[in-house]
């Protein structure tokens, strides 16, 4: 089944081996990684970190968050982070701590030639918002992060449908990613509407193979699961 999905997928983290591992897993398409994963990893130096990974991850976009919250800063960090390699996208989030709009300066950035992938997006209006901001600038990517929409209890798929018909009319050479997935089925949704680009975990990686496994033998499996697990605790009633 895997073989007829279309939306590319990107590894998300920030653990180096385990990012190194998937390079030469043709279903890897990219890489994201995030200031949160890199802290959780243990990670204290940044741009040793992206150099670690750009000496072996050169063919394929990967992107980087700035971690400044002022503008200027943004800024000048993002300018770094362009030239660590020209596969490189600049994650640049929707607004500041604060909730100040950071559109113009994505523009900016833009327009000044740096990819950028905007991150953290939720809502439609923002989506147009930043679609404005880079229709007429470098290659870029728009981060929706669905999961979060459904931790919230809201349905993400007409969000994301509505994302791509804004792209598509605004700026159609921007990339939808379908950001923060929880589950497998979160791929074949992407597909369903042709989002361009879904991250995805080491763990959800890991159960790819399991797309269009039949359930019989699955139900079968997780029983046979159960039952090892009761003898090798030794339960007894």
């Amino acid at each position: 089944m895997l073989e007829s999905i279309r939306t590319k997928i990107f590894a998300d983290g920030a653990d180096l081996a385990q990012i190194l591992e998937l390079a030469s897993d043709e279903r890897i398409r990219g890489y994201t990684t995030n200031p949160s994963l890199m802290w959780k990893a243990g990670l204290t130096d940044y741009a040793e970190f992206a150099r670690s990974l750009l000496e072996s991850i050169s063919d394929k976009p990967i992107s980087f968050e700035v971690v400044a919250d002022d503008e200027d800063d943004i800024r000048r960090q993002a300018h770094v982070i362009s030239t660590w390699g020209s596969n490189v996208y600049v994650k640049v989030p929707i607004t500041t701590s604060t909730g100040e709009s950071l559109a113009p300066l994505v523009r900016e950035l833009s327009e000044a030639g740096v990819k950028v992938n905007v991150t953290a997006l939720m809502t439609p209006t923002q989506v147009d918002v930043i679609a404005h901001a880079l229709r007429d600038g470098a290659p870029s990517c728009v981060s929706v992060f669905a999961g979060r929409i459904a931790d919230a209890g809201v349905e993400p798929l007409p969000i994301m449908s509505k994302s791509l018909e804004i792209l598509e009319s605004v700026a159609p050479a921007v990339e939808l990613i379908w950001a923060s997935p929880r589950e497998v089925l979160n791929l074949v949704q992407a597909d369903s509407i042709g989002c361009h680009i879904i991250t995805m975990t080491n763990d959800l990686i890991a159960k790819l193979d399991l797309l269009g496994k039949d359930l019989d033998a699955f139900s079968l499996e997780t029983v046979q699961m159960f039952r090892s697990s009761a003898l090798s605790a030794g339960f007894r009633l």
